[in-house]
């Protein structure tokens, strides 16, 4: 799985301007209406120098894993926790590390860790699921992204939202759920903003053993999305699943829980 196909991108449990102010006496967040979990409260109580620091560490070790330095990411990690380790974030991003280095056992323990600490963060549970992907466990897999496409927020809905359904259709095709599949890979026409309608067709003309047809699809997709980033995520999808050969070969026949 590339760090591409993963939420890199860190939600903090509170906005850094709010975690370098002096935390409120009723332990209750800044508009007075959600209680403070206690791993927030604690991490307020700590001095703001401290605080600015750990918040320091954590965005040094989200900007040097984009460049893929993942030992040195762990570092700055280590950093961060030695100042305050009860964060879903750093859970989170020591999560990705193990990824990047296919230790998903490892991953799926720490981002366990971080949605133990925020419950219901879409972030979070894209990781799970994508774990969940990668180690072809398909019933679970469509479980946790059916459930973060529920969570997701509006802003994040159209885009990341396409690339959810695309995964759930390819776990559907897994469980032979043949129907369900095809339906919702004609969900959406060639006018959508995403790669969805290209990929999807990309995916059946894989399952009906037509590897050119397929790769004509691919080569469509790259000329109305330009940019290889627009398109990455997807094609690192059919890596993992198979049909696109990787650096880590095609594991197709490897064991699969349904």
């Amino acid at each position: 799985m590339k760090a591409t196909a993963l939420l890199l991108l860190l939600v903090l449990l509170l906005p850094l301007s709010a975690q370098t102010k002096t935390p409120p006496a009723d332990g209750k967040a800044a508009d007075g209406k959600a209680e403070l979990l206690p791993n927030q409260k604690a991490f307020l109580n700590l001095p703001e120098e401290k605080r600015k620091e750990w918040a320091k560490h954590l965005m040094e070790a989200s900007r040097i894993f984009q460049q893929k330095r993942i030992f040195e990411t762990n570092e700055e990690i280590d950093k961060a926790a030695a100042i305050f380790k009860d964060s879903a974030e750093l859970y989170n991003m020591r999560g990705s590390c193990y990824v990047e280095m296919r230790a998903f056992d490892k991953a799926m323990a720490e981002f366990q860790k971080a949605a133990d600490l925020a419950k219901n963060n879409p972030n979070i549970e894209f990781n799970i699921a994508e774990v969940y992907f990668v180690t072809k466990q398909w019933q679970k897999c469509v479980d946790m992204f059916g459930k973060v496409l529920k969570e997701l927020p509006t802003d994040k809905a159209t885009l990341l939202g396409r690339l959810v359904e695309f995964k759930i259709m390819l776990s559907q095709m897994k469980l032979g759920k043949t129907d369900e599949a095809k339906a919702l890979a004609g969900k959406y026409d060639e006018l959508d903003d995403s790669p969805f309608y290209y990929y999807a067709k990309a995916a059946l003309a894989f399952e009906k053993n037509d590897p050119p047809k397929a790769d004509e699809w691919l080569q469509i997709a790259g000329r109305v999305f330009r940019d290889p980033n627009a398109t990455a995520p997807w094609r690192d999808t059919l890596t993992e699943y198979g049909y696109i050969k990787g650096v880590y070969g095609n594991d197709m026949n490897e064991p699969e829980e349904k």
